[in-house]
């Protein structure tokens, strides 16, 4: 639980994202819903040319959950900058939000010392359902069944290690794919949360559903729920 009653989110992008569908980057859609729509949560951005990449350890130090999202410049992420994310995670209880193709970050794939990877990935822009598939789980909270209108879909398996739980599924190809869309782990004193749905190339992370979820997840990822 973060001790001066906020959460404090920082939200990480290589803001590669398509500027006519994300002016600001995902990293800030999510900001300003957190910001707009919480009363106790506090949400700064960072991304790859700030000090340190966004993620020094005073950057790190003031953060109860970093939310990342990676596509094109995995590779540009130092070895120093992982090793200070991995060590606010398992150390002091960070947590982590990972997004989408964020399975492939250098501090994701430290966090689960697994390849991280997928059987395929199709981008073929058809609808996805997303189902609740723990709805005990804390993320889970307020999260109804709902329609990604268009999406690119990754097939399992997905080589990570068992997960602690699997709170969303995703269901792709009309009817004939099904992903684990939102998983959950504790590594060292952190928690860790990957959701899968989010191509760049669509609206998805402005959809209420998504913002929710985010919401949820870092909530989540800060002990805080």
């Amino acid at each position: 639980m973060p001790k001066d009653g906020k959460i404090h989110a920082l939200v990480w992008s290589e803001l590669t994202e398509p500027k006519d569908i994300y002016p600001h980057g995902i990293s800030g859609v999510i900001a300003d819903y957190l910001n707009a729509n919480t009363t106790n949560i506090v949400a700064k951005t960072a991304t790859l040319t700030d000090k340190d990449q966004g993620v020094s350890d005073a950057a790190l130090a003031d953060a109860d959950v970093l939310v990342w999202f990676g596509h094109t410049k995995h590779g540009e992420v130092t070895d120093a900058s992982v090793a200070r994310i991995k060590k606010h995670v398992e150390e002091r209880g960070m947590g982590f939000l990972g997004l989408h193709s964020t399975h492939f970050a250098k501090p994701y794939k430290a966090l689960m010392g697994t390849e991280c990877s997928w059987r395929a990935y199709v981008e073929d822009g058809k609808p996805a359902k997303i189902l609740v598939a723990d709805e005990t789980h804390p993320i889970a909270k307020g999260v109804e069944p709902f329609i990604i209108a268009r999406e690119e879909w990754y097939g399992e398996p997905y080589q990570v290690p068992t997960p602690d739980a699997v709170v969303f599924v995703g269901v792709y190809t009309d009817n004939r794919e099904v992903a684990r869309d939102g998983l959950t782990w504790t590594v060292g004193k952190g928690r860790v949360f990957y959701w899968r749905p989010g191509h760049e190339t669509y609206p998805i992370y402005h959809m209420p559903e998504v913002l929710h979820i985010r919401e949820n997840g870092v909530r989540w990822c800060a002990k805080w729920i």
